[in-house]
């Protein structure tokens, strides 16, 4: 899909205001934000897996995913784990503060390549905000797909995002949902296990079976050995590497691995397309 253009630049953000703001654990932020332009708000699209620039003003500018579905569009989603300047600035910002806008940027989720198929989406952390996208999208689509599997990881029940979605995920008949911390405490009743440990421990078929990851890099690495193990082909398993980035349009080269740039040729990839990579390039 096509970003929001004002025929004059591509740099300048749109403005958008957030409406919006849920503290998901002690450092991450989900924001809902709307367009300021209500034409955009009719115009604009984008698919799951797609990601844009985020802008608080004076502090500079941050890429995350879209973590909202385009099968659901009064207003957007990102989520913010504070790690540096603007993320900080990102979380000091409340509803009714502006922030710029640009995009979306990147490739998408193969949603062809999906469909009529069974899911299996596993996520570690902050890294959920992507597949949620997606997860959404799916559910809103539900006929197209077959069995959907959930598995979903922190270090611990502190650390858990999106719980309302988790519980609405576990209440659905029509999915199976897998939450994990690595260590729990004395209020904890659910699993504890490393996400690679408990995707070997629930033995997934590999048969007509599409994967769908995304993490913590050294979760990311430890899942792709384990659905190896569980029989799954590169060309089943998919994972998005927006972590990585930072101008989005391919100027800077930090996103660069190999010989692609995750912004421009990204940030979804199939294993295939890494897996020449060595690990620590991604």
């Amino acid at each position: 899909m096509n970003a929001p253009e004002d025929g004059k630049n591509i740099y300048q953000p749109h403005l958008m205001e957030i409406v919006k703001v849920i503290s998901e654990t002690g450092d991450t932020k989900t924001f809902h934000i709307q367009f300021q332009d209500a034409s955009l708000r009719e115009s604009f699209s984008f698919v799951a897996g797609q990601f844009a620039e985020y802008s608080v003003f004076g502090e500079g500018e941050a890429t995350f995913c879209i973590s909202s579905s385009p099968t659901r569009m009064s207003h957007l989603e990102f989520s913010v784990k504070r790690v540096g300047r603007v993320t900080n600035a990102l979380h000091q910002l409340n509803e009714g503060d502006i922030i710029g806008f640009r995009g979306p940027y990147g490739n998408h989720f193969p949603l062809d390549k999906l469909k009529g198929k069974n899911l299996l989406f596993i996520g570690g952390g902050i890294g959920l905000a992507p597949l949620r996208s997606l997860i959404h999208n799916v559910v809103d689509t539900r006929a197209d797909y077959r069995e959907i599997t959930i598995l979903y990881g922190a270090r611990s029940p502190q650390d858990l995002c999106f719980k309302y979605d988790l519980e609405t995920w576990e209440r659905n008949p029509s999915l199976k949902m897998v939450t994990t911390v690595d260590a729990g405490d004395n209020k904890w009743k659910g699993k504890v296990g490393l996400v690679p440990m408990v995707l070997e421990e629930l033995k997934p078929s590999a048969g007509e079976t599409m994967a769908v990851t995304c993490g913590p890099p050294i979760m990311i690495r430890y899942t792709l050995k384990s659905l190896e193990k569980l029989g799954f082909t590169p060309s089943q398993v998919w994972t998005t590497l927006e972590m990585k980035m930072k101008c989005g349009l391919g100027k800077c080269g930090r996103c660069n691995i190999g010989p692609l740039y995750v912004c421009k040729d990204g940030p979804v990839f199939s294993q295939e397309e890494i897996k020449n990579f060595t690990s620590d390039e991604f």
